[in-house]
């Protein structure tokens, strides 16, 4: 494995799965964190421990914290996930308050412990559903926060950076570039209200973003689907 360490926000999803690709590929030595976060899909996080080792990683970490009691999102909350919606229609219900910016803070605390100064996440501006925290100002933004807020930061250890490869990338492009890197994207999961028995609805916002970005990359997707 490679000296350069990087802390890689894994979800399991289709995106972070691309990301850790990509950081492996850029020569990195990937250290996986997952959350488990009271999520509905915590399926996800059953496809993120079964493929991370086979990813190569030096370590992963899944955190346990519970979101639920902060609730205010459908993916940790008594609220309806919305199906066939528009994609225009603002920040949806999914958006979780604050979870990139708490997932992030524990991956620059890990990389600080581990003295990595490369932190990536899977966030994506383009085919996204409007968050908040997926935004080039916001990657921006926390890579300054993090070069002010701990010791190695402030002196002089060494600059963090806040690698975020998909963030102007189509999921057409991201499909195509995870497929070039043999990511096995039946190992992965996208959907936020799968059945009991785990198949992929199809119709929420991920569903169908991750449906169209196979469609337009001209493949089909490996995953089952309710």
């Amino acid at each position: 494995m490679s000296d350069k360490k990087a802390v890689v926000l894994y979800s399991g999803g289709l995106d972070s799965t691309t990301c850790l690709a990509i950081a492996r590929e850029a020569g990195f030595t990937p250290y996986a964190m997952s959350f488990a976060y009271g999520q509905r899909h915590a399926i996800e996080l059953d496809k993120a421990c079964a493929y991370a080792p086979r990813q190569k990683v030096a370590e992963h970490q899944v955190v346990t914290i519970d979101l639920r009691k902060i609730g205010g999102s459908a993916l940790t909350a008594a609220i309806a996930v919305p199906k066939d919606g528009n994609f225009d229609a603002g920040i949806p219900v999914t958006y979780v308050p604050a979870r990139n910016t708490i997932f992030l803070s524990f991956a620059l605390g890990w990389a600080e412990a581990l003295g990595a100064f490369d932190i990536f996440i899977g966030v994506n501006a383009l085919d996204y559903s409007g968050y908040p925290d997926c935004r080039p100002e916001y990657i921006d933004a926390f890579e300054k926060l993090a070069n002010l807020a701990t010791a190695a930061g402030v002196d002089g250890r060494g600059v963090y950076r806040i690698h975020a490869p998909l963030l102007h990338l189509s999921k057409a492009d991201i499909v195509r570039r995870g497929l070039a890197l043999g990511v096995d994207y039946g190992l992965t999961h996208s959907c936020y209200d799968p059945t009991p028995a785990g198949l992929a609805c199809g119709r929420c916002d991920s569903c169908r973003l991750r449906l169209k970005g196979f469609a337009e990359a001209g493949t089909v997707d490996p995953l089952p689907y309710a």
